[in-house]
């Protein structure tokens, strides 16, 4: 059989995409699979190193603000419906799998014009542009909240959840430290609370500014970090980082100077700056070496701009920092962790605000507001991550919204639709 799987722009479509391809070859390991994508995007990495070929189409998303440019937006959506034309034509799928995102609508919308069965793969709680363009060319819709017939034809939806990536429960907490420790050079144990900080695969601006700009909070709290920057952000927060290692000797009150950066792409954020001693738990300390660029800025903090090890990451997390992007939560669902869910605002629909709410109404979850994040994050996070009554209630409630085996579920409803 031969699938063809298309979408992506970021990791909350990427992922379930390349966990239904790896349900799909692990019931049909001679099934053949290809992707398409959307030139410059982040599928056009990923994917091949999950070990799929993926084609690029140059289509691209319409620029709201500057209307005018949709000129040349129009231009490459006919440029990649002919091409989409192509590759449907030489691959020759039995069905094709839409999971949204740019390439999603033109390979999708031409492949079930020239008769190849579509199911599509909705992973919000408030259908993207795409899926709801392409709804009546669907054959079946699969989708991770209830409620989504306001959006989509009922008798097409399958309630199956969100695939997410393979073996996130694989790792233990032993483990993460042993693998923390020798990859970043901390003192990580099992005795102290470790907050995990996520702003989905490209980062996360107002996260990043909250956690800038309370780092001497989250310092003398005593608690573990593992701050995933994203590679938009990563070279402003280890700027950060590191002016605070490299800070000479402060009076006894720990006062410093604000850290300001107005040119970079985080803006401006100010936080105090210890003492060295502070940062490491001794007040002999004045200097210390620079770090490589993926290493931690102190003992009880990793700063990176992507945890390639999520399961270790997971696995030694209270508690969780996290956008609330529809694969982000339904790992958190699947883990049964702990969160707070900051929504981004700059996503279509206000989708993300959605995904979060679905969630609190079920007190599986916190939400802080965009807006509200660089005084009211770190303020929420604290007190919560030192509290285990309320961390375990969150953990039972968060399980109980946990949909297992999503990929394979949607796996076999891809293979029913193939036409003997």
């Amino acid at each position: 059989m031969k699938y063809l799987i298309s979408g992506g722009g970021t990791g909350g479509h990427i992922f379930p995409a390349v966990s239904i391809a790896n349900a799909l070859r692990e019931a049909d390991p001679n099934c053949e699979i290809l992707f398409v994508g959307a030139l410059g995007r982040m599928e056009m990495e990923r994917v091949p190193q999950a070990g799929y070929k993926i084609i690029g189409l140059p289509v691209k998303g319409f620029d709201r603000s500057r209307p005018w440019k949709n000129i040349r937006v129009v231009i490459d959506l006919v440029r990649s419906m002919i091409q989409a034309r192509k590759i449907v034509r030489d691959f020759r799928p039995d069905v094709g799998i839409g999971v949204g995102g740019y390439a999603s609508g033109a390979a999708m919308k031409v492949a079930a014009k020239m008769g190849v069965p579509i199911l599509l793969q909705e992973q919000n709680g408030f259908a993207g542009v795409t899926n709801k363009l392409l709804k009546d060319d669907a054959k079946k819709i699969c989708v991770a909240y209830e409620g989504m017939e306001r959006f989509f034809p009922k008798d097409k939806i399958i309630l199956t959840g969100n695939p997410v990536r393979q073996n996130l429960t694989s790792g233990t907490k032993e483990e993460a430290i042993k693998y923390f420790n020798e990859e970043f050079g901390v003192n990580f144990t099992t005795e102290k609370k470790t907050l995990l900080i996520i702003g989905g695969s490209l980062g996360a601006r107002t996260i990043n500014q909250s956690i800038i700009a309370h780092l001497n909070e989250l310092i003398e709290s005593g608690i573990q970090v593992i701050w995933q920057t994203g590679k938009n952000y990563f070279a402003d927060c280890k700027a950060a980082m590191d002016a605070l290692l490299r800070a000479p000797q402060q009076s006894a009150d720990c006062s410093g100077t604000p850290l300001q950066d107005e040119q970079s792409p985080m803006g401006r954020f100010a936080t105090s700056t210890p003492t060295i001693g502070r940062l490491f738990g001794d007040p002999a300390i004045g200097w210390a070496e620079p770090y490589g660029t993926a290493s931690p800025m102190g003992y009880g903090i990793v700063c990176t701009d992507f945890v390639s090890q999520m399961p270790l990451a997971y696995a030694l997390a209270d508690l969780v920092i996290s956008r609330a992007g529809a694969s982000s939560i339904s790992e958190l669902c699947l883990l049964g962790k702990p969160s707070i869910l900051v929504p981004s605002p700059n996503v279509a629909e206000d989708h993300q605000t959605h995904n979060a709410m679905a969630l609190v109404k079920k007190d599986a979850a916190v939400l802080v507001k965009d807006a509200d994040a660089k005084d009211a994050l770190i303020a929420t996070a604290l007190p919560l991550i030192k509290d285990d009554k309320q961390l375990a209630a969150l953990h039972k409630n968060i399980l109980t919204l946990a949909l297992p085996d999503s990929a394979r579920l949607i796996a076999e409803e891809v293979m029913k639709l193939v036409t003997k």
